[in-house]
């Protein structure tokens, strides 16, 4: 019998494996799963409608931080439209606007600068992912977290809620869910 941890990660492998073909599972790294999650959050969010402009703009992950993906984020996603739409990476290495971004990844490193534009962003339709045991007690929505050699996730739905960001059932289905306040 298989146990839900043990569900997660395997549906998590599974899709990593999907979303890159040509690596064995012996050797997806963590930030190609991470990709793989990235670009698959985009499957089973709805922004509201003025995030986006017109009908064909991309979905824009912005990674804040030195970028620890290297090129894998931006190969995950090349040429794999969800909804119609394709995907624009952009780095925010120093201080930036986060205007455009429909998914924002703060970095390990960036922890304490999360902390810090959370207030300004938090009612902005911003998917925000990071990989900090505290992320989502600092108001992020999706946090990764790694045991073992596997990666889990967390949502925090009040944060979600918060920025009129809806999650679909399946994504919450596979991932620890907490209600925080914003």
């Amino acid at each position: 019998m298989v146990t839900r941890p043990h569900y997660r990660c395997l549906q998590g492998m599974l899709l990593a494996y999907a979303l890159v073909p040509s690596v064995s599972f012996a050797q997806v790294n963590e930030y190609q799963l991470k990709a793989a999650f990235l670009y698959n959050f985009a499957k089973f969010i709805e922004w509201p409608a003025q995030s986006f402009q017109e009908a064909g703009d991309p979905i824009t992950i912005c990674v804040l931080g030195q970028n620890p993906f290297g090129d894998i984020l931006r190969q995950t996603v090349t040429g794999k439209p969800v909804g119609g739409r394709s995907f624009e990476i952009r780095l925010l290495p120093g201080a930036s606007t986060f205007n455009g971004c429909h998914i924002l990844f703060a970095a390990a490193s960036q922890s304490k600068r999360f902390r810090e534009i959370e207030p300004s962003i938090k009612t902005s339709p911003i998917l925000t992912v990071g990989e900090t045991p505290d992320f989502l007690n600092n108001g992020g929505m999706i946090g990764f977290k790694v045991e073992h050699g596997n990666v889990r996730l967390e949502i925090n739905l009040g944060a979600a809620d918060f920025a009129q960001i809806k999650i679909s059932s399946k994504l919450l289905s596979l991932a620890e869910v907490v209600r925080r306040s914003p």
